[in-house]
């Protein structure tokens, strides 16, 4: 459960956590319309408290709302400096954010162009999201019964609000199978992603990951794992991966802002490597949390001090 803190940010206020309330006919709850981030502010080993990659999280947000028609009443600079200010109100050094852009109540119906756009920021302590032990020893997974959208069907690169039903279904039927996570195919049966994360394998060195025109999310941890693999003389090949890739890669990992750099140690029943966290996945999963967390001192472009 989500530890209750003072404030939310809310239509351009700071607002108490148990008034931070909308209406049950707000558009969104009932069609899933809007856009939505997820956003890490780390303590960094000189005690201040960083933003991870702000400024390209809030341009996902606006990039969500500009696939989606929604004219956002806030600025891009508005919503970042309400991520500060959240944290500040809250007195948090860690926590996990959530801007959110939905359709506010009044007309009811698949078309309501007059309704009120709205906004708020919510933050809140979270931890490694598939455990500690998972960033540690690696994960279950299983490839879901679920697929990801078709390109045509859904926006793949926005994170928007009812997309996410497929994830919830996927991401239900492992943990019930017994699994930790579930993986995605696309309708044409190659490899997409998590239930919320991206995916990566290794293959005699090579690090591989579907590439954007596949149905995959553009993240942001995606893309700064690319970063630093190019960075460690990596070789990097963006392109479609098969099931039985998966099953037969040397290591495998999850990436995003809520699972961070997580191991894979298997995949429906079939140890990855040898089950243990491998030597690539290792070297970029230390450059990752050396960067968020300040042993690292490159890419500081990358940081916000709150």
């Amino acid at each position: 459960m989500v530890e209750k803190l003072h404030k939310i940010w809310v239509d351009g206020e700071l607002v108490d956590w148990d008034d931070a309330n909308v209406h049950l006919l707000t558009h969104s709850l009932h069609y899933g319309l809007g856009a939505f981030e997820g956003v890490r502010c780390y303590k960094r080993e000189d005690g201040g408290s960083f933003i991870f990659r702000l400024n390209e999280h809030i341009g996902r947000l606006f990039d969500g709302c500009k696939m989606t028609l929604i004219q956002p009443k806030f600025t891009r600079e508005q919503i970042m400096q309400a991520c500060g200010d959240v944290i500040r109100a809250n007195k948090l050094d860690e926590c996990y954010l959530r801007p959110i852009v939905f359709i506010g109540a009044g007309d009811m119906g698949i078309y309501c162009p007059n309704n009120p756009v709205r906004a708020a920021v919510i933050a809140w302590r979270w931890g490694a999201y598939l455990g500690d032990q998972a960033l540690k020893k690696g994960i279950r997974a299983k490839i879901s019964s679920f697929a990801r959208h078709h390109v045509n069907v859904s926006l793949a690169k926005g994170k928007i609000m009812g997309q996410y039903t497929g994830s919830v279904l996927a991401k239900r039927e492992a943990k019930l199978a017994g699994y930790d996570e579930a993986i995605l195919l696309d309708p044409q049966g190659y490899v997409s992603e998590g239930s919320g994360e991206n995916l990566f394998i290794v293959k005699k060195g090579v690090l591989m990951t579907p590439d954007l025109s596949s149905s995959i999310l553009e993240g942001i941890t995606r893309d700064t794992i690319l970063t630093l693999a190019r960075e460690e003389g990596i070789p990097v090949h963006e392109g479609r991966l098969t099931r039985d890739q998966l099953w037969l890669a040397d290591e495998a990992f999850f990436t995003g802002t809520a699972a961070e750099v997580t191991p894979i140690r298997e995949v429906d029943n079939r140890t990855i490597g040898d089950g243990t966290v491998g030597p690539i996945t290792r070297r970029l999963q230390e450059r990752f949390f050396g960067i968020v967390k300040g042993t690292d001192t490159s890419h500081v472009e990358w940081l916000s001090r709150v």
